[in-house]
């Protein structure tokens, strides 16, 4: 049975301009993702990928075209909108990891729901533990983040991610601040996350990395050129 569908786009352009020039980053994308799914999103550099995360994540807005998520247009949302709906609905995970060097653990993963007038601090302490539980990082709740290990760092990344409960991860270039190990132990906790029903929608120049995605866009001058899906025992062969 098919899963709901979580992201849709439709005709989505996003064009710079600089004094005369237009350049169009994004050109007539059409995606649509399921609950559930993993996607990849690579090519070459400059390619538009990370433009396309960027509208993904309500970070940035098209030029033209619609952008549902979870059956609303959130296309042309004002700032605090589009905030809130990140807030509690988008988890993101960075290549640098974007901790902040004098909280700990804890407080790191917290700090977004501290924003959330629906949570309770005593649930807000559940969703933390819950989290830090689930990347195996709750031995390290009051280490800071120069005490840890890159991977540790990005564990407790993807923790704060997941603490929000969101309907959907996006990761931009999420192992390219790790070394091969520490790169592997990302990928194979992401592909956990996956089978216990996370969706995932990732940013990545690695093959390898784009490769461990149950579905993979290429893009290429801000169009789609690929999109593939692979079956489990594809996904098999690969791995």
């Amino acid at each position: 049975m098919d899963q709901p569908e979580l992201i849709k786009l439709r005709g989505i352009n996003k064009v710079f301009y600089t004094e005369e020039l237009e350049t169009w980053a994004l050109n007539d994308i059409d995606i649509t993702i399921n609950q559930g799914e993993y996607v990849s999103i690579s090519g070459a550099s400059g390619c538009g990928k990370s433009t396309l995360l960027s509208v993904l994540g309500l970070l940035d807005t098209p030029t033209e075209g619609h952008y549902f998520l979870n059956g609303e247009d959130v296309s042309d949302l004002n700032a605090n909108r589009r905030a809130a709906i990140r807030n509690r609905e988008i988890g993101f995970i960075f290549q640098a990891f974007n901790l902040i060097g004098d909280m700990n653990v804890y407080e790191n993963v917290e700090l977004p729901l501290t924003y959330r007038k629906d949570l309770s601090k005593q649930q807000r302490k559940q969703r933390v533990e819950d989290a830090l539980e689930k990347v195996d990082m709750s031995h390290r709740i009051k280490h800071f983040p120069a005490q840890l290990s890159g991977g540790q760092q990005q564990r407790v990344a993807i923790a704060r991610a997941l603490a929000g409960q969101p309907k959907v991860l996006l990761a931009d270039e999420p192992t390219g601040n790790l070394d091969s190990t520490n790169a592997a132990m990302v990928m194979a906790l992401l592909d956990t996350l996956h089978q216990q029903g996370s969706t995932i929608c990732m940013v990545t120049h690695d093959p390898r990395s784009a490769e461990q995605a149950q579905r993979q866009i290429v893009l290429l001058d801000g169009k789609i050129i690929s999109d593939n899906t692979l079956s489990n025992a594809d996904k098999a062969e690969v791995a």
